[in-house]
């Protein structure tokens, strides 16, 4: 058994890769302010290391006797974060994270970055793993700042260090605290259908399958290597029909034609320059007409196949988000 640090572990897929450590028996550390909110982990047994990513002293003392570091934390709502804070987090925060763990002697790092930072095929082709970011540094900042610190990743496992990446799609399942990709349950349970049905599509996956590949990842995964981490590519009609039958809310039916995605975009970029708080960005928008489609084989041959259908995943995220009165 080993001894592992979880950054962002009180979060939707940090919490999930904790719990699954604690289930097979590991010693499972959490870095977490002190006005952080402990819901998620709930149930799970673990030692608490105070402080943050932007934070080395913290750091420091976290990553003293691990084993493992799984560095989760990050500004993944980026429509709502401010972006200078986000780059500190996302880039900022590794940086300082693979320090204190190479400072430590910690024998692995797994990181988990994002598909987000693999850019997108011009043929809508699904990508793989040797694709590199190339999209709009200013139009989507999440995806490059993710990109951005996969480059000082692979610096820091040129110089040695034992590093591991995960690209995980968009995740779905119960404990989805902030309501990143649940979102799109909530909105269809809320609109059913008036719901707008973009003609792109998206790869989608699990929480709890992207915990146990990160752990596959710490235990098997080979340095310096991406693996993305994803179970479906679905068009959006297929997907929100998907969403709606199984938690029993009117099939989505308002198509928007790729040609209307653009001005609305334009138009919500407006709206949020004028500081007004909206659910999505112009550049989520403007995504909507594409097919973000990904390749999962090499993940699913050295860490193994996804355990939970997308099916299953919508009913127990709509099921979680009843029992926790998000509804």
């Amino acid at each position: 058994m080993v001894r592992a640090l979880v950054t962002g572990g009180t979060g939707f897929v940090g919490s999930c890769i904790a719990r699954e450590l604690a289930a097979a028996g590991h010693t499972v550390r959490v870095l977490h302010r002190a006005s952080s909110r402990l819901t998620a982990l709930e149930g799970v047994s673990y030692e608490s290391a105070l402080g943050d990513v932007t934070d080395a002293d913290a750091l420091h003392a976290a990553c003293e006797g691990c084993d493992w570091v799984f560095h989760v934390a990050a500004v993944a709502d980026y429509w709502r974060a401010d972006r200078d804070y986000m780059m500190d987090v996302n880039v900022g925060g590794t940086l300082k994270v693979l320090a204190a763990a190479k400072a430590a002697g910690v024998k692995r790092v797994v990181f988990t970055s994002s598909a987000a930072a693999l850019g997108m095929a011009h043929d809508e082709s699904p990508a793989d793993e040797s694709m590199r970011f190339n999209l709009s540094p200013s139009r989507f900042p999440y995806g490059y700042s993710k990109a951005l610190a996969e480059i000082y990743v692979q610096e820091a496992v040129a110089d040695g260090q034992d590093i591991v990446i995960m690209n995980p799609v968009v995740i779905m399942g119960p404990g989805d605290l902030n309501r990143i990709s649940g979102e799109f349950v909530i909105r269809i349970h809320e609109l059913g259908a008036l719901m707008p049905v973009p003609p792109g599509g998206v790869a989608v996956t699990d929480v709890r399958d992207v915990a146990r590949w990160h752990i596959a990842a710490a235990e098997r995964g080979r340095t310096g290597e991406r693996y993305i981490l994803g179970t479906e590519n679905l068009r959006y009609p297929y997907w929100f029909a998907l969403i709606a039958k199984t938690i029993g809310a009117p099939a989505p039916g308002l198509p928007v034609p790729a040609g209307l995605l653009g001005p609305l975009a334009d138009s919500i970029d407006l709206i949020r320059g004028l500081g007004v708080k909206v659910p999505v960005d112009g550049n989520q928008l403007r995504l909507g007409a594409r097919a973000l489609y990904f390749r999962f084989e090499k993940a699913w041959g050295e860490l193994g196949e996804p355990t939970v259908s997308m099916r299953d995943s919508v009913h127990d995220t709509f099921t979680w988000y009843q029992e926790h009165g998000f509804l």
